[in-house]
């Protein structure tokens, strides 16, 4: 009989532990959702997550410009421009679709500016702005390959620093890149944009 009482405590205790748990989580789960409708009440449109597979592999792109609903958005890791301005609503009726590169990769971080009509736009050349400079988040090898003294093996370590470390968020970035070392980067700092 002490036994089998002994054996209806362990199963109740079990019990409680099981249920004290599920109260725990459901307490986190609402207060999580209580903080993330509080933190997204300040974003303009809130963030929006699009086929993503795990919080550390999404992309967070800001889009901005001739969009519909300009805002921040949570992209899958292999995302593209043609995603992001999906993500924003689509095209504004007055955006400049032309200027925009639909198939390039987005990066996380980045912010993505769709021109107006009549806005400065990039060129045909992937990377290169309309006022000449290399832009080291979008430029592709052929870009870089157009710099002085950057053939295409640095162009080459440009691009795989990228992809390692995200978007470049200055010029002076550069000295990050094995290959470029301060003489390089003063000489190239006119001719390069982030």
């Amino acid at each position: 009989m002490a036994d089998a009482q002994g054996h209806d405590r362990r199963r109740w205790g079990t019990g409680a532990v099981i249920v004290l748990a599920l109260g725990a989580l459901a307490v986190a789960v609402i207060v999580g959702m209580v903080r993330s409708t509080g933190a997204s009440a300040s974003l303009t449109p809130a963030p929006v997550t699009i086929a993503s597979s795990s919080a550390s592999a999404s992309l967070y792109v800001h889009v901005s410009g001739a969009v519909r609903a300009p805002g921040l958005y949570v992209l899958h890791p292999d995302a593209r421009v043609v995603d992001a301005v999906a993500a924003a609503g689509g095209f504004a009726d007055d955006a400049e679709a032309s200027g925009v590169n639909l198939a390039r990769q987005v990066s996380d971080g980045e912010q993505l500016v769709v021109p107006r009509v009549g806005d400065a736009i990039e060129s045909g050349t992937a990377g290169i702005a309309a006022d000449g400079r290399v832009n080291l988040n979008t430029a592709d090898e052929g870009a870089l390959d157009t710099l002085p003294r950057v053939g295409p093996a640095i162009a080459a370590r440009i691009i795989e620093w990228r992809e390692t470390n995200g978007r470049f968020s200055s010029v002076e970035d550069l000295l990050s890149v094995p290959g470029i070392g301060p003489k390089m980067l003063e000489s190239l700092r006119e001719l390069v944009t982030v």
